[in-house]
């Protein structure tokens, strides 16, 4: 016994490390790097201090590159040199984990996890993907060791090799395509980049690129500036401000020559004339204010928000004289939709809101003549409709709008059946008889960003279609043809799209349902081949997968049910990296939020391939009621709160776990965000299958949502078109959460940003009070300054590990990373 523990504590004292951790085996090193100590003209500095050779440490980055490993021993050094090095390792985690970690090195060295300062001891490490670095100083007569210990719970997440699973900080973190556009002619794409680093702070850049080759001909950082293409020209429209005057300039992409075009521009936005020769000026005029602003009356249910009674007049700007022009008067919302090509016509909207009855909001749509300022009005108080664009020609107006807009001529539904208003439509306008055709009537996906192209006569928009977004054609001279895809067009949700002016080519962005977003110019056929008309040549100039990095993704597949109903409910499910099909595991379920389906955006603080890396198989479904699988779809939505819809998600939830082995069915969660976050809530008033909850900014009341929330009651025209608290209760109460808060068992986790404008936190705060005083398993954490989406970095981290931190709690019975972020409390 005596030899044994002698030579225990023998053992300890060489290797460092304590009785209850062991040494890392491998580490990566980088160095050693020669440095010197600074030659001295005083004894002591400033501060009367004598020079410390820990500053020394400060000579080498702890992100150094390492080019070697290190297998333990004696420190790694330089013959006759003082030097320093740099050794690390990785640390992989799919659950929250305490532990030892201890540190043996020379004198001078600092530890640091997750590029933090650290002291060896007790560490916590959420769920993810860490870093762990010592930095050691070590001069010529050291002979000290190096070692890094850990204990029996934490050396197994050890490893030397940088691919891990994808972690929180692969969602946040690194260099991200933000914006493009192109160039008139289409030679050029100006692309904007945001980098983000490791806590939030981001770099900006922009970089010109050739569209013919993919060569990058510039980069360049920038902060505060706009730039912009003309809209004709070669060159950029830039605006500065310059001691404090605000200029325009026409800017030469290649040479960076520059043209004042505009000097002393008042405050406000903007928009080029086709013809470059003037600009539409949107300039600030402030509404009428009240005598106190603390006793003050709300004239309107938007009167609420701020600026709601300031307008943006319309004004136009000669750019050979200078001059500034009013356009219109009154005081109602007005903007210009559309510009003709010569200059001379512009499409000019005002809207006014009509509280009396549904829409609330409608459009008066006006050509104006831009010389004499003569308007001729095309439609009166439109219904429905959104945004107009005038024809190459000048003689139709491509209007987007609702199935009920122009009299429902583009709707596909019964007379009495009322459409989802955001599932949009494409209409032309005959401005010489005032005749609307509908362009995409009996065309399931839901429109979204237009253009109609002067080179070619083409109609070019994307439309959501199904849970992606794609690229559409349509050529408007082709009486009943349909919209089809673009060929040629790569990934599944494209979120950017523009064209060039002067030829038809487009630039665009598009996520991959397992990659962030790329950049892509398409060169379009110009020649018409059968209807449809083919990609000449398309380049990537940014490769979104370069953002993944080391990370490692799982694997998304779709899955479609038949419901009890007959319909084909459409879904995807995503598997963990390391999936073993004879593992039972823990599920998340998500589904849409507002009214568009859950799209396949890789980015989303919902990220279902965060989810896998912590040991959860995700599935994601499109019940009735979203829009991009057709109105008869979208209509069940509407009047419904719910009714229909949850019995899509029930359904489907047990029908996948059926049909699937590795699915643990007493462990499923599900979660949602806005009416998402309602109908989590509405869930658990339907079944007990779920054993975990987590809504965010959910609705808990219909009726109070309808009239405290800044949209809610035109939301509620939405989806509760033409019903009301007072004309239809039960709708508003029975179909609410709240009122059927006995019937709520499963735990249920409450989030909310505490400044949200668009579902007011009392909607989770109201619930979460009926849920205590019940009894039920329930919590609710609020997110201070935050609206409705949490946006601020360090806070929208701990709001995402409070939703995992809760699964982790009721799904995989370990509350250890709830308890650490919400320790328990005795009131």
């Amino acid at each position: 016994m005596i030899i044994r523990s002698t030579l225990f504590i023998l053992l300890t004292a060489f290797t460092g490390v304590s009785a209850s951790a062991q040494s890392v085996p491998c580490l990566r090193l980088a160095g050693p790097f020669a440095v010197n100590r600074p030659a001295e003209t005083d004894s002591t500095d400033v501060n009367g201090k004598a020079f410390d050779m820990a500053t020394l440490l400060d000579a080498v980055d702890i992100d150094t590159p390492a080019a070697d490993t290190f297998n333990g021993g004696r420190a790694p050094g330089l013959q006759g040199q003082t030097a320093v090095g740099v050794v690390s390792f990785y640390l992989n985690n799919s659950s929250y984990v305490k532990g030892q970690l201890t540190v043996s090195a020379p004198k001078h060295h600092s530890l640091y996890i997750d590029g933090e300062k650290a002291t060896a001891g007790e560490q916590t490490f959420t769920p993810g993907h860490h870093t762990v670095q010592l930095k050691y100083l070590v001069e010529p007569a050291d002979s000290d060791s190096l070692c890094i210990g850990l204990d029996s719970l934490l050396l197994p997440l050890a490893t030397t090799d940088e691919h891990h699973p994808y972690d929180l900080h692969d969602l946040f973190d690194g260099r991200r395509v933000r914006g493009i556009s192109l160039s008139a002619s289409g030679r050029y794409a100006l692309l904007s980049y945001q980098t983000t680093q490791r806590g939030g702070n981001s770099e900006w850049q922009r970089a010109l690129v050739e569209t013919a080759t993919g060569r990058q001909l510039w980069l360049h950082r920038y902060d505060a500036e706009t730039i912009t293409w003309m809209p004709r020209s070669e060159r950029l429209l830039m605006e500065t401000k310059e001691q404090g005057v605000r200029r325009l300039y026409a800017v030469d992409p290649l040479t960076d020559e520059r043209q004042l075009i505009a000097d002393r521009m008042p405050e406000g936005s903007y928009t080029m004339s086709p013809t470059e020769d003037f600009l539409i000026l949107y300039k600030e005029q402030k509404g009428p204010k009240e005598l106190s602003d603390d006793v003050f009356e709300i004239v309107d249910p938007d009167d609420r928000q701020p600026g709601h009674r300031d307008r943006s007049t319309l004004w136009r700007m000669d750019l050979r004289s200078g001059v500034c022009q009013p356009l219109l008067f009154g005081r109602g919302r007005t903007w210009v939709s559309s510009i003709s090509d010569d200059g001379r016509t512009a499409l000019v909207a005002a809207a006014r809101m009509r509280l009396e009855r549904r829409p609330t909001t409608v459009t008066t749509y006006m050509l104006m003549d831009m010389q004499t300022l003569h308007i001729d009005t095309l439609l009166c108080d439109a219904e429905f409709v959104d945004d107009g664009d005038l024809s190459p020609d000048g003689r139709h107006i491509l209007f987007k709008g609702s199935p009920e807009a122009f009299d429902r001529v583009g709707c596909t539904l019964p007379a009495d059946c009322t459409p989802q208003m955001m599932d949009y439509q494409l209409y032309l306008y005959d401005i010489a008889t005032g005749q609307v055709t509908p362009l995409t009537r009996d065309f399931d996906p839901s429109v979204q960003t237009v253009r109609w192209h002067r080179a070619n006569n083409m109609i070019y928009f994307t439309a959501e279609t199904g849970d992606r977004v794609l690229l559409y054609q349509l050529d408007p001279t082709r009486s009943g043809q349909r919209p089809t895809p673009v060929s040629g067009q790569q990934g599944d949700y494209i979120y950017a799209f523009g064209m060039a002016a002067m030829q038809p080519v487009a630039c665009y962005l598009s996520y991959k349902t397992m990659e962030p977003a790329s950049a892509y110019v398409l060169h379009l056929d110009g020649k018409a081949a059968k209807g449809r008309r083919a990609a000449k040549r398309q380049l990537k100039l940014f490769d979104g997968a370069t953002a993944i990095g080391t990370a490692q993704l799982g694997t998304c597949h779709d899955w479609t049910f038949l419901s009890a109903r007959g319909d084909s409910v459409h879904g995807r499910y995503y598997l963990p990296a390391d999936f073993d099909p004879s593992r039972r595991y823990p599920m998340i379920v998500y589904y849409y939020g507002g009214c568009s389906p859950v799209s396949r955006y890789f980015e989303s603080p919902y990220a279902p391939q965060w989810w896998n890396a912590l040991g959860y198989v995700a599935y994601i479904l499109q019940p009735s009621g979203c829009t991009g699988y057709g109105q008869q779809w979208s209509a069940r939505h509407v009047n419904t709160a719910g009714h229909g819809p949850a019995e899509d998600i029930i359904e489907g939830t047990r029908r996948f776990c059926r049909e699937h082995s590795f699915i643990d069915s007493t462990r499923v969660g599900c979660m949602g965000a806005s009416y998402g976050g309602f109908m989590t809530q509405y869930l658990q008033t339907q079944t007990d299958f779920f054993a975990a909850a987590v809504s965010h900014a959910g609705i808990s009341n219909h009726a109070s949502y309808w009239g405290e929330g800044y949209w809610g009651y035109s939301y509620s025209e939405v989806s509760m078109a033409n019903s009301y608290p007072w004309t239809h209760p039960e709708l508003y109460t029975r179909q609410s959460p709240l009122f059927m808060a006995d019937k709520i068992h499963t735990p249920l986790l409450l989030l909310h940003g505490t400044a949200d404008t668009n579902v007011p936190i009392i909607e989770s705060i109201q619930l979460f009070t009926a849920l205590k005083l019940l009894g039920r398993p329930t919590a609710l954490v609020e997110v201070k300054d935050q609206n409705h989406h949490i946006t601020d970095y360090k806070k929208r981290e701990r709001w995402l590990w409070t939703q995992m931190a809760w699964f982790q709690r009721w799904l995989k019975g370990d509350s250890s990373w709830w308890d650490a972020l919400y320790p328990k409390k005795t009131l």
